[in-house]
């Protein structure tokens, strides 16, 4: 090998050993503090966490922490989501929840650059179904709290940052 490919080789694997201790400093750094807390409680076993702390525009504020067993959610039967995950996978529904979330909460702000009536009424029947919106006065909605932190988090591992 010739004296120039011998050092492109050398500085390849200088960047590739200096992004590996990188990533190591990062995995020690206090970044990882939530993961280390669920390492430490879980027994060796496979842990999820979700946790957060939200103050929404209308004034409310959420506290939330749950964990699951990733094997129990490996094991356990898909159907049982596919109603809540289907309400979230239109965009006028996404867009209901955010509306809501940010404290537009009456059927009249919420329909304001939708369609037709019918249709809000739908998507709002949908979204009540599945558990991620509460009828909670005439014509007015909100996110049930203990969904708050839960549906913001399955927003922004969808990629909503």
């Amino acid at each position: 090998m010739d004296e120039e490919r011998w050092s492109l080789l050398e500085k390849r694997i200088a960047a590739l050993e200096a992004a590996r201790a990188d990533t190591a400093a990062v995995t020690d750094h206090e970044a990882f503090w939530a993961l280390r807390g669920v390492k430490e409680r879980s027994d060796g076993r496979s842990v999820l966490l979700w946790t957060g702390a939200v103050d929404l525009p209308g004034g409310e504020r959420y506290e939330w922490q749950e964990a699951a067993d990733a094997a129990s959610v490996l094991d356990a039967d898909p159907t049982v989501a596919v109603a809540a995950l289907s309400a979230l996978a239109h965009p006028v529904r996404l867009g209901l929840l955010l509306k809501v979330l940010q404290g537009r909460r009456t059927v009249t702000e919420l329909g304001e650059g939708l369609g037709t009536s019918g249709q809000l009424y739908h998507h709002l029947r949908q979204l009540t179904e599945a558990g991620w919106l509460d009828a909670v006065g005439r014509g007015t909605y909100a996110v049930p709290g203990a969904r708050v932190v839960p549906l913001l988090t399955l927003l922004a591992t969808a990629g909503l940052r």
